[in-house]
């Protein structure tokens, strides 16, 4: 069993988790400015299999009994799905409206944990998802918003797996002795493996790889995959999966910053209000419920 972690260690513990979402916004700048435009499977496949097996070196711990196929499974819907969708988003979407589209996924993830862990339904963390989401769309829909149904569709594809994959990996925990880095390993690898034959037949190799493309690719690989699933999973494990998914919220509003700050994407009044609300809802989300805590101190 799992010991929850006190108030201070949990502010610490949330803090180092926060750090994977905000990387992860990164994506979206990174792939649109560094890499070959319309190979997003080659993309995920270079995001996923060399950080698996870096992280298989360091950990020096395969799966053992149903963790070979819970592993695929999770490794499936954390990124072989979530990559590619992620990837295709961005290349049909401008800065952070595609990542904008992630800010759905502490609502899938609420309502899963109901089905999938049994939990009774967090209406406080539901309500300030549905307030995060609309700061964020409040972000997104600026004057130069492009909305691509197929960008959009891929959005919200990757926002419902990976929502499904986080629920899962709190349901299933990981095996004792076995380091989050190890936890992670398993899943890119997994990952990086079922996209290996679809990368090659379908998008092949680029034949414009350069310079900055490899930096691209490195920096997804070793921070955006190996670095931040291991603190994400770590996160997963003892803090509360909704709250924990909230959090993602940073995700769409990191890249809204660096759309402003490198691609020119200027931000209007109405969305900086939305990033304060977006804000203040990833905060509140952290919090106990004012009833429960009534119920725990009378």
């Amino acid at each position: 069993m799992v010991t929850p972690p006190t108030t201070s260690g949990r502010i610490g513990l949330t803090s180092l988790t926060a750090i994977a979402p905000a990387v992860w916004g990164t994506t979206y700048i990174v792939t649109t400015h560094l890499l070959p435009e319309g190979h997003p499977l080659f993309a995920a496949l270079m995001r996923s299999l060399p950080a698996g097996v870096v992280a298989l070196l360091i950990a020096r711990r395969l799966p053992r009994g149903s963790w070979w196929w819970k592993s695929l499974v999770l490794g499936t819907l954390n990124m072989a799905a979530f990559f590619p969708l992620l990837f295709l988003a961005a290349q049909h979407l401008p800065g952070g409206v595609a990542a904008t589209l992630g800010a759905s996924q502490p609502i899938v993830v609420a309502f899963l944990a109901v089905a999938i862990l049994h939990e009774k339904l967090s209406i406080w963390r539901a309500t300030w998802g549905v307030i995060g989401m609309l700061g964020v769309a409040l972000v997104v829909l600026g004057p130069r918003a492009g909305l691509d149904p197929i960008g959009i569709l891929a959005g919200l594809g990757g926002a419902a797996s990976m929502g499904t994959g986080v629920v899962l990996t709190k349901k299933w925990g990981r095996p004792a002795g076995v380091s989050a880095i190890g936890l992670a390993g398993w899943q890119l690898t997994a990952a990086g493996l079922v996209l290996l034959i679809p990368a090659m037949l379908i998008d092949g190799i680029p034949r414009d790889i350069d310079g900055p493309a490899v930096a691209g690719y490195m920096w997804l690989g070793v921070l955006g995959a190996l670095l931040t699933y291991s603190l994400w999973f770590s996160g997963i494990r003892r803090l509360p999966v909704t709250a924990t998914a909230l959090l993602g919220l940073l995700s769409p509003l990191v890249a809204a910053v660096l759309g402003a700050v490198i691609a020119d994407e200027a931000l209007t009044f109405i969305q900086l209000i939305g990033f304060a609300v977006a804000l203040a809802a990833m905060v509140a989300g952290q919090l106990t419920s004012p009833k429960k805590k009534a119920r725990i101190h009378p």
